[in-house]
């Protein structure tokens, strides 16, 4: 059984290993890491985690959002053992109608290509109007 929870404190340590075990972690830069990823765990305003039956964690969706528009969905990541469960649809649904609903609020992200037919089968639409700047300290690397 699987078990979400809505703004739960996980520590570095424990996301630095969820990490592993998803693709998730390609989508960091290696500058920082530990103090990037630290950041990122104390300041999203909305998160919804996945755990199994052990507790670990195996989900889990973070975003920014005013509860009144938008989210902007930042990080969504299942671990390779439990995808294509419906793990990660349930967590942009929760995040979502956390957010405020699917009356009000609309949900932006910037995927990678390899989950294009996730966020495509989930009823997101792509669109070129969608515009970011890319920071300048970004080295690819892998979550080991």
């Amino acid at each position: 059984m699987i078990t979400y929870h809505r703004d739960e404190n996980i520590s570095f340590e424990e996301y630095h290993d969820f990490l592993k075990r998803t693709d998730l972690g390609s989508q960091y830069p290696k500058e920082r890491f530990k103090e990037r990823v630290t950041k990122t765990l104390k300041n999203h305003s909305l998160s919804i985690s996945a755990r199994d039956d052990n507790g670990t964690l195996i989900g889990v969706a973070f975003g920014l959002t005013d509860f009144a528009y938008f989210l902007f969905l930042t990080d969504l990541g299942i671990d390779r053992e439990h995808t294509k469960k419906g793990i990660g649809t349930e967590l942009t649904n929760r995040i979502h109608e956390a957010a405020g609903g699917f009356a009000d609020i609309s949900m932006v992200t910037v995927s990678n290509d390899e989950a294009f037919g996730f966020y495509e089968s989930s009823g997101f639409e792509s669109d070129n109007c969608l515009f970011w700047k890319a920071c300048t300290e970004w080295t690819s690397h892998k979550v080991e």
